[in-house]
């Protein structure tokens, strides 16, 4: 980018702090908006409408020098390895070399309009004047997957892109998986589809996360597995009754799960390959393989005593 870090620069924050306050997506995180003009990026001006979201090194985090590098690594990994439907993304750098993410507007058309977009704390009807301030956590994931069954014609097959995406959240620690960072997608036809995914990162790197973050976790009811209950972690048996309980047939159900049981050597390499620290390369991999474990462990904790 051929901007300085706002840090660095007063004029340069004074164009951020500007950007800022014309961009409309949600979240925590500091975005702002650009757009490609012949082959450079630059900040939007009044009433342009921008193509690309940036993320710098955001503030108030564990590791913070690291965010851009992990989200970028966890988007990678989920298109590339599992082969999920994510927004274009990649790493970009000031002109000092400090990184920041990028991701292309998935809902911005060809010729500047948009797609129609809905997040699915607007499909629950949640907002903060009837659910309070922590809206966008007040639901469960088999909820979720009752909306896509309600508002998505071809919901049979996008409901096992969402069970995907579930497995794929817990595997790789992504505790930012809220309400608002699910949504549904028009689609060419007029119809909506899932959207692809998005602010997919391994959250555990930089805070001391749960599993789940919606607050009911995986099942709109108290289900939960004694060893569930005991261990606090889900086996491939809660993930199994989670998918059929949205919907997802249960012939499918194992050749879904499969390839995050299995090994994936690519996924290794491309967490060797990332920008991540080597100390830090470790983390990620370690608290992969720890949640594997879980799945796999726990399954065969029931199998050799025979839990109904």
């Amino acid at each position: 980018m051929p901007y300085e870090q706002p840090q660095q620069s007063e004029e340069v924050a004074e164009h951020f702090i500007e950007n800022r306050k014309r961009i409309s997506t949600s979240g925590v995180q500091e975005k702002l908006s650009l757009m490609l003009e012949k082959n450079l990026l630059r900040l939007t001006k009044e009433r342009e409408k921008g193509t690309y979201l940036i993320k710098p090194i955001p503030r108030d985090l564990k590791k913070v020098d690291q965010v851009p590098a992990n989200e970028d690594l966890t988007m990678q990994i989920a298109k590339q390895v599992y082969g999920i439907n994510t927004a274009e993304n990649a790493m970009i750098f000031f002109k000092n070399g400090s990184p920041a993410y990028i991701k292309k507007r998935f809902n911005v058309k060809d010729d500047g309009g948009k797609w129609g977009k809905e997040d699915f704390a607007t499909l629950a009807g949640n907002t903060k004047v009837n659910a309070g301030a922590n809206f966008k956590y007040e639901h469960s994931y088999e909820e979720l997957g009752m909306l896509i069954q309600k508002y998505v014609p071809a919901w049979r097959v996008e409901i096992e892109k969402y069970f995907s995406l579930m497995v794929f959240n817990f595997l790789f620690s992504n505790g930012d998986a809220h309400l608002k960072n699910f949504s549904l997608l028009e689609s060419n036809s007029g119809d909506y589809l899932l959207s692809p995914a998005y602010n997919l990162v391994n959250t555990k790197l930089h805070i001391d996360d749960i599993d789940f973050t919606l607050f009911k976790g995986l099942f709109a009811d108290s289900f939960k597995r004694e060893q569930y209950k005991k261990s606090g972690h889900p086996s491939q048996y809660d993930f199994t009754k989670f998918a059929q309980r949205i919907g997802v047939t249960e012939s499918r159900v194992e050749k879904l799960l499969n390839p995050f049981l299995e090994k994936q050597p690519f996924m290794e390499t491309l967490v060797s390959r990332s920008f991540l620290s080597n100390a830090n390369k470790r983390k990620y991999l370690l608290m992969h393989h720890t949640k594997r474990n879980y799945l796999l462990t726990l399954m065969r904790y029931l199998f050799l005593h025979k839990i109904q």
